[in-house]
């Protein structure tokens, strides 16, 4: 199955409903496709809010409703939080944070406000002096969050065909001439999509891949060659 990664990803950024059809889309291609019993139940989302005593944001609820029960897709290597896991925090302001997802080695965690249906994501790192510790902005819609969520957690899939090396002076203009950019832009991360691969630059000093075929993961270390630790 063929799936548009950039044009799907293109509209997903200025559109909540378009941001499911890419994971929907992405999830059929990349992955097995989403079934009814994928997500949890309007009443369990209720639940939480009851737990809570907040409105938890529409995007979230049908987030969760959609897929939260497909840690293939949300929890390889982080971790999507339930709705009986979903806990509340407090930023520098004294507004209240949605905490709905969990680094792997508790480092760091992403949230958001509840005031709004799409809002922003916030990120906050565990740090050694708690009161150096605060939410900073990650990206502007949860909705466009839980792409590069999906889209992440894709590169840690096991038995997937994944690769990873640090990045060469040369890859810069070899990820241009060979891929397109992503419209996905969390603090220090970029992003590239090819034919059946999807790459994704950390700070500079990383890559990270993932291929729909192993095929498609030759290609690329061609294309981009280097010491790749590869799963194929």
């Amino acid at each position: 199955m063929t799936f548009d990664v950039p044009g799907d990803a293109a509209r997903a950024v200025h559109d909540r409903s378009a941001a499911w059809r890419f994971i929907e889309g992405f999830a059929a291609a990349w992955a097995e496709p989403l079934e009814p019993q994928d997500g949890w139940t309007r009443r369990e989302l209720a639940e939480a809010e009851d737990r809570l005593g907040v409105r938890v944001p529409e995007a979230l609820k049908e987030a969760l409703s959609l897929f939260g029960k497909r840690p293939d897709l949300t929890s390889n290597q982080d971790r999507l939080l339930t709705p009986a896991e979903l806990r509340l925090d407090r930023d520098a302001g004294g507004r209240e944070v949605l905490v709905f997802r969990d680094e792997n080695q508790w480092v760091a965690s992403w949230g958001s406000t509840t005031a709004d249906d799409d809002p922003e994501v916030l990120v906050k790192h565990d740090l050694v002096d708690k009161s150096r510790e605060r939410w900073d902005p990650w990206l502007p819609r949860l909705s466009l969050a839980c792409v590069e969520m999906v889209l992440s957690e894709a590169l840690f899939r096991d038995g997937a065909e994944t690769a990873d090396r640090e990045m060469s002076e040369a890859d810069t203009s070899l990820l241009r001439e060979h891929f397109a950019a992503l419209p996905l832009h969390s603090p220090g991360t970029r992003w590239f999509a090819g034919h059946d691969v999807i790459v994704r630059e950390d700070d500079g000093q990383w890559l990270w891949a993932r291929a729909r075929t192993p095929e498609a993961l030759e290609l690329l270390v061609k294309q981009l060659p280097g010491g790749w630790a590869t799963e194929y």
